[in-house]
Formats: C-alpha cells, structure tokens, sequence
C-alpha cells in the first residue's frame, strides 16, 4: 500500500450535474474517482459547489412564497445549508455503494458535516456583488424579482438576467473541530458544500448573510486547517493553460508558487473559473513546506495524484 495521506478533493459543478436525476448519476461517476483514492488507504475530506442547486432551492422556495403570503422568502445562507444536506447525502450514499462494491470495510462511515463559515463583515465584496445564482430571467422577470425582494439582477453575458450576490473571503470554519475529529476516527467526511453557509460575527451570535463563498478558496483553508499533504481541485480541463484558446496555448504539468504568482499577475486566468482554482492552490501550497496542490479533471484524480497528468503546484 502507498504512503497514506490527507487529500482535501474539491469537486466542480461537472462532478454533480444541474438537476436531481443529474446529480444522482453525476454521484456515481464521481464516486468512483472517490474511491480510488480511498482504496489505497488516503485520508479523503470532500467539499463541493452548489451553483445550480442553491439557485434551483431559492426559485423553489419563492414559489412557495408567491403562492402562500405567509410564507417569508428563504434566505440564500438558509439554502446553503439545504444543498449541502442533499448534495451531501447523494455523495455518501454513491461512495458507500462504490465502497461496498469494491469490498472496502467502512463504507458505512461517511459523514456531511452542514458547515458555517465565518466571513468578515467589512468584506469589500459586500459593496460589489460579483457571484451569479439562479436561473436565466427576461428583463421583465427580473425587475418583478428586483421590486419584490430587493435582490440586484444584472445581465450575465448576453444570456439573460441574474441575481448577483457577494462573495466574501473565507476567515474560519466554525465546525473545523468535528471536522478533525471525524477524520482522525477514519471517517470520509464532506464539508464545506458550496463553499460554507456565510455567517458574521456579531456579537457574541454567528448570523447568516446573503453571500456565496467560493468553494476553492474556502477549500483551501480547510485543506490548511487540517494540515493536510494534498489539495486536489477538480474541474472540467486535465490541465491548467496559459494563453487558453489561443494559437500559442499552452498546458502546463508543473508550476512553481513563484510562476504561478507571475501567471495571474499577468492575467493568464479568468475570474470567473480558473483564476480562483490557481489562487487557492497557490495560497495552500505557499502555507507550508512540503503541501502540494493538483488541478486536474474528475476522472483523472488518480492518476494526477500519482504524478502521470494535471498541474502541480508547489513550492
């Protein structure tokens, strides 16, 4: 058996699907990838997006609330904490099929951990909302929805309106105990789902607030928390590019923090998908001597892991 080690594995919205009967299925590919890590004696934590399910729950439940007065319109931190339940559940119950199939003993000891984590209430990103939930709405939808919950809906790529919401830097995750505990005790754990449900200190009480964490970068700071040896973060490309979809593209197998550092300066990665993945990669990796994070596709994490494909980021 190879050495054991703790891998925090961030899964991408491509590992979940967009809907239900999606993510059921989705879950099952994703188990497999798991599991293989697993099977040769790895410490697993998982954590996970929630782009489309949060948006699916907060037009379900504003329904709800247009057909029922009474009913108050669901806070975004409150769906959070839904998707991370559902979302976790399909996780554990496709990783313990894929366990039992395989004939690993514990499979029956997976556990979701429905995590806060605390951001900061002064975050820049409160005053400009970046992060895009939600279905695709015409003008008119959008305005109806703006009037009557106050949300900012702007136009997303030619596409259509969405709710924009802030997404502030992950500081602390409150459960990061139970987290360590249950890793310790051998179990797999899923934490974090959708990058953590948002809360502020204030006073001595932790709240909710309209926001959607970034699932890499809170990533990060559990893969830290936990002092674990790998940071894999799983997307829909086998490697990371710099000059992406250009004639002089080119993928890259191994980064330094220093050249990693000089690609984003450079503007080598988009905002809205890989950038975050380098940042919190390059943000684990610099913590500590030794640390070392992969990006690669879902199906590849093996393999990534025994140096044959994706992009290692170290010191």
């Amino acid at each position: 058996m190879k050495e054991k080690k703790r891998i925090v594995i961030a899964l991408g919205g491509n590992a979940l699907g967009n809907t239900l009967t999606e993510q059921v299925a989705a879950c099952k590919v994703t188990a497999k990838a798991i599991v293989d890590l697993i099977e040769e004696g790895h410490e697993i934590i998982i954590t996970h997006g929630n782009g489309p399910q949060v948006g699916m729950i907060q037009n379900a439940m504003a329904a709800l609330s247009r057909e029922d007065p009474a009913q108050p319109n669901t806070p975004l931190f409150v769906s959070v904490s839904m998707s991370q339940a559902y979302i976790g559940y399909d996780l554990q119950k496709a990783i313990g099929e894929e366990m039992a199939i395989r004939g690993i003993p514990g499979s029956k000891h997976i556990a979701t951990v429905v995590t806060r984590v605390r951001v900061d209430a002064d975050d820049p990103a409160f005053a400009n909302p970046s992060k895009p939930i939600g279905k695709f709405l015409t003008k008119e939808e959008a305005d109806i929805v703006a009037e009557k919950y106050g949300h900012l809906m702007k136009e997303d790529a030619g596409r259509g309106y969405r709710r924009y919401v802030p997404s502030p830097r992950p500081l602390e995750i409150i459960e990061i105990g139970a987290i360590r505990n249950l890793v310790s005790a051998g179990e797999v754990v899923i934490s974090c789902g959708g990058g953590g449900i948002p809360v502020i200190l204030e006073g001595k009480q932790l709240n909710g607030v309209s926001a959607v964490i970034d699932k890499d970068f809170v990533s990060g700071l559990l893969a830290r928390e936990l002092n674990a040896d790998y940071l894999i973060i799983l997307t829909a490309v086998e490697k990371v590019a710099i000059n992406f979809r250009k004639e002089n593209e080119e993928w890259i197998s191994d980064l330094t923090v220093a050249k990693a550092k000089k690609y984003v300066d450079e503007g080598q990665f988009a905002a809205g998908s890989m950038l975050p993945k380098v940042e919190a990669a390059i943000a684990f990796a610099d913590s500590k001597m030794g640390r070392q994070a992969i990006i690669t596709e879902l199906e590849k994490a093996k393999d990534a892991l025994d140096g044959k494909t994706g992009t290692l980021i170290h010191l």
